[in-house]
């Protein structure tokens, strides 16, 4: 028996690229799984630097209420305790972008209508006023203020924390409750505590630390109430300002910089100018701005001088970083405020007016027909200095040159135990590159009666000082970062050619009473102006040797829209380490938490990515098992036309020859 071949039909069996195509897909969906994962899974890169413009909306947004339904957002409360009353401040933050080289972007909390989150009181007070402040340390006519804010309870510790009561149910009403544990809160206390024994210092603040925490569930403890230095209260201003004003963003290239020498390090470090703040109260004068180089000393003296009066710190959140080392110098002046001041000029005037009359048997001043004529004074003002039993009858003749020479001997200081403005240790200033903002009499001296407030120019200022002119600015100056000020109209009725000293004092009390003054202007300042702008000028230009021309002074009350406070400063001094807990903690977690990484639980991106393999899997199972079903097929076929086909032949054919 023999068989026949017949050719069987091609089976359709799929090509070689029809076989791969679905392990290629599988593949490139793998691959495609796989990128998502390490997407999903990376660590978050640092957060590239906002723009100009979006730096500027982001501030415009801290005028917005606070969203207190944020649960990512964090709290922070500082309480003033100042010497004339005590201040509560809530600030709040976003979480840290995860750079180590920026700071946190703290901001202070706004109700829901907007308002700053901020309530003051005095003794037996619970206002929440926000009127302009009296003079620090003196009252409207040069009285000392009596002993207020919290150093009240010298004599009763126990009454520290009823005292501060008020403003902490303030702060925890505006705190989310959830929040309240991690919430740091902050008591410090400025000038009034100072003036107190350490002994019933301590007593205040052991008061504190014992009752608060039975009472608020805020992060309080010992290290957290203390009294601060003129020093750091400086160092906390600076750092406010300059915080506000992006001084501490050292990515935009636009800005001027500085080369900064730090310690021992070979290599200098270049970044953005921070600004000096100049601050003239009623009773003090400060003065605070970054010495970026490390010169020499004259003498041991001097060097041992500039220990207590240069501060170093490191406001980055990790030590080992050098980018926010600042070198600062800070300096506070004990009568050289602007009230205070007036009254070591009468004082002056007083006892060199009668040691004259007794040397050339003289009666000036000893009755109103024979005043002394006060050059720092209006015309025809008359006024009485008494100390004791001696009395001075003034009256103003309004020079104001006369009154500038006059002034001179009091930059010398008030007396023998106090500093001298002339003669203490001053860090050089690089007036070619530098940048300051003055506050308070700084400003009230060049915009209630002037209306000046703004960019300083020395020529003008005394030119306007001297004479009354329509002014250039006019309303409440808002300083816009550090490229301008923004003011409203000038009054069109305020434009008086005469000389503002040399006017009649009835003159100067008609256009103040009509309005031709800034709203914040009082009679006080309507009167005392000529001196008090004699006295800024004779600081500046002779106490701190700024030039006559230097262009880079700016007097400012408001920045961005509201107050700077050295609370803000010392938030962000004190939680600077933060964010330095956050990256470690995420560190961490990238270096010893990989396996959590592997668990449905800890991610979720994970999960669907096993149930897309799996069902890939499935598919591509399917597929090979119809594969191999179709070749079954193929082969069952083949044997069937083996079987039709077969040929029988005879027995002897197929032996045949």
């Amino acid at each position: 028996m023999a068989r026949l071949s017949v050719p069987c039909p091609p089976c359709r069996s799929p090509c070689p690229w029809s076989r791969q195509r679905p392990v290629a897909l599988g593949l490139a969906a793998a691959a495609g799984l796989l990128l998502l994962l390490l997407a999903a899974a990376a660590p978050r890169r640092w957060a590239a630097p906002p723009r100009r413009g979006e730096r500027y909306l982001s501030r415009l947004e801290e005028l917005a209420a606070t969203d207190t339904e944020d649960a990512a957002l964090s709290y922070g409360v500082v309480v003033d305790c100042g010497s004339s009353g005590s201040r509560v401040f809530v600030y709040f933050w976003p979480p840290h972008n995860g750079n180590p080289h920026d700071l946190l972007d703290i901001r202070q909390m706004r109700d829901r209508g907007s308002r700053p989150v901020v309530k003051k009181i005095k003794p037996g007070t619970c206002g929440t006023g926000r009127h302009r402040a009296a003079p620090r340390g003196l009252g409207a006519h040069g009285s000392p203020v009596p002993r207020a804010g919290i150093s009240v309870a010298a004599a009763a510790p126990e009454r520290a924390t009823p005292y501060l009561r008020p403003l902490l149910r303030f702060a925890a009403a505006h705190v989310p409750a959830p929040k309240h544990r991690e919430t740091p809160l902050y008591v410090l206390c400025t000038a009034g505590m100072r003036l107190l024994p350490q002994r019933q210092q301590a007593a205040i603040l052991d008061d504190l630390v014992r009752n608060i925490p039975l009472e608020f569930d805020f992060l309080f403890s010992k290290s957290h109430a203390e009294v601060i230095s003129g020093k750091q209260e400086g160092v906390y201003a600076w750092i406010g300002i300059n915080f506000v004003l992006g001084r501490f963003d050292h990515e935009d290239e636009e800005a001027a910089v500085v080369t900064v020498a730090l310690g021992d390090q070979a290599e200098s470090l270049v970044r953005k100018r921070t600004v000096g703040i100049l601050d003239m109260g009623g009773a003090s004068l400060q003065i605070a701005y970054e010495v970026p180089g490390s010169g020499a000393f004259s003498s041991p003296q001097q060097e041992e001088a500039a220990k207590s009066l240069l501060a170093e710190f490191n406001l980055g959140c990790d030590v080992q970083h050098t980018g926010h080392v600042y070198r600062v110098y800070v300096n506070t002046f004990l009568g050289f405020g602007g009230n205070f001041a007036r009254q070591r000029y009468e004082e002056l005037v007083l006892n060199q007016t009668h040691a004259r009359n007794r040397l050339h048997g003289q009666q000036t001043g000893l009755s109103a027909e024979t005043p002394f004529l006060d050059p720092c004074l209006p015309v025809g003002l008359e006024d009485t200095v008494t100390r004791g039993d001696r009395t001075l009858y003034i009256r103003g003749r309004g020079d104001w040159q006369a009154c500038a020479k006059l002034l001179q001997p009091l930059l010398g200081g008030p007396n023998s135990s106090q500093d001298s403005l002339t003669g203490a240790y001053k860090a050089p200033i690089d007036f070619s590159n530098s940048e300051f903002y003055g506050f308070s009499e700084f400003f009230y001296c060049t915009e209630d009666v002037l209306r000046m407030g703004g960019r300083y120019n020395a020529p003008t200022f005394t030119a306007a000082a001297q004479v009354s002119a329509a002014p250039a600015q006019g309303g409440t100056v808002t300083v816009l970062g550090g490229s301008g000020g923004r003011s409203s109209a000038p009054n069109p009725d305020f434009s008086f050619p005469q000389e503002y000293c040399s006017q009649r004092w009835e003159v100067l009390t008609q256009r103040f009473r009509g309005g031709l003054y800034s709203s914040h202007a009082d009679e006080h300042r309507v009167k005392y102006q000529c001196f008090k702008s004699a006295w800024m000028y004779q600081v500046l230009h002779r106490g701190f040797r700024f030039p006559p021309d230097y262009p880079s002074l700016r007097t400012a009350q408001l920045v961005y829209d509201r107050e700077v406070q050295w609370t803000l400063g010392a938030i962000l001094y004190k939680t600077r380490f933060l964010p330095l807990r956050d990256l470690r903690q995420e560190s961490m977690r990238q270096a010893h938490a990989s396996w959590l990484r592997l668990s449905f639980v800890y991610n979720h991106y994970l999960f669907f990515a096993c149930i897309l393999v799996v069902a890939l899997a499935i598919v591509l199972y399917l597929l090979r098992l119809r594969r191999i079903h179709r070749r079954q097929q193929c082969a069952a076929q083949l044997d069937v036309l083996w079987l039709d086909k077969v040929v029988l032949l005879p027995p002897g054919q197929a032996d045949g020859p």
